[in-house]
């Protein structure tokens, strides 16, 4: 069946077909697309027409085009977020119905970094504490964290505790309210370190939320890296005219 039905533009036709496909499950998540030659045979349309598409279709992640390989269903995330709010990932996976947990991996104590210093305008006998955890939904590792904050921010006792939250913990004392916070978002494909720690493939790529989180009085309080699983998350963001 060709999608040549209506007069608007052939590759919006299908774009909405091959979308209507996915939805209905004639294409699963994962699965490897018909080659080329075959969609445009079967939708009744060039290859020109096709490509667009299919380019279109990917910038908005629906598939993914290995080079080589040939074109796949992406997964759906399971979370979303906006990113002009300060949510927690527990809460996000909660939102989804499924049970967030923590999987303490070390902790690290250093001297401050030159980078350390002008970030925390901490001193050079300060220590600073490196906290490494993945984050789980139902189980399964979604979230690789790396956050780096001055050691006295925390209570002695954090990293024994482990599965305490770390902006709980940081608000402990009452003298730090995290207020808000900067984020930096980067795609990243395989990732020697977090890959393997989030069971991806080669093939699941990774996004690297960094955020510079601020207090009351606009100090840097904690640095995070974040890697997400970009097949599990998506972030969004409320854009309002000026």
């Amino acid at each position: 069946m060709t999608i040549k039905a209506d007069h608007r533009h052939l590759y919006l036709q299908v774009i909405d077909r091959l979308k209507s496909d996915i939805e209905t499950g004639v294409f699963k998540e994962n699965e490897k697309l018909p080659s080329e030659f075959e969609l445009s045979k079967s939708l009744g349309v060039s290859r020109a027409t096709l490509r667009e598409a299919l380019r279109l279709l990917e910038e908005e992640n629906v598939i993914v085009r290995r080079h080589g390989v040939g074109t796949f269903v992406n997964p759906k995330p399971l979370f979303t977020s906006g990113i002009e709010h300060l949510s927690s990932i527990s809460s996000m996976i909660e939102t989804a119905g499924m049970e967030p947990g923590s999987r303490f991996l070390k902790a690290t104590e250093t001297i401050p970094s030159e980078e350390d210093l002008k970030r925390f305008q901490c001193d050079d006998e300060d220590k600073i504490l490196t906290i490494e955890r993945v984050r789980t939904a139902d189980g399964e590792p979604v979230v690789y964290c790396i956050d780096r904050l001055p050691a006295s921010f925390l209570p002695t006792d954090f990293v024994e505790k482990k599965e305490v939250s770390l902006f709980s913990a940081l608000e402990q004392s009452g003298k730090i309210h995290v207020a808000y916070a900067v984020t930096y978002i980067d795609p990243v494909g395989y990732h020697e370190q977090a890959s393997p720690i989030l069971n991806c493939g080669r093939e699941t790529a990774l996004l690297v939320l960094k955020q510079l989180h601020y207090d009351d009085h606009d100090q840097v309080v904690l640095y995070s890296k974040n890697y997400f699983r970009a097949d599990k998350f998506s972030f969004h963001v409320v854009r309002k005219r000026v």
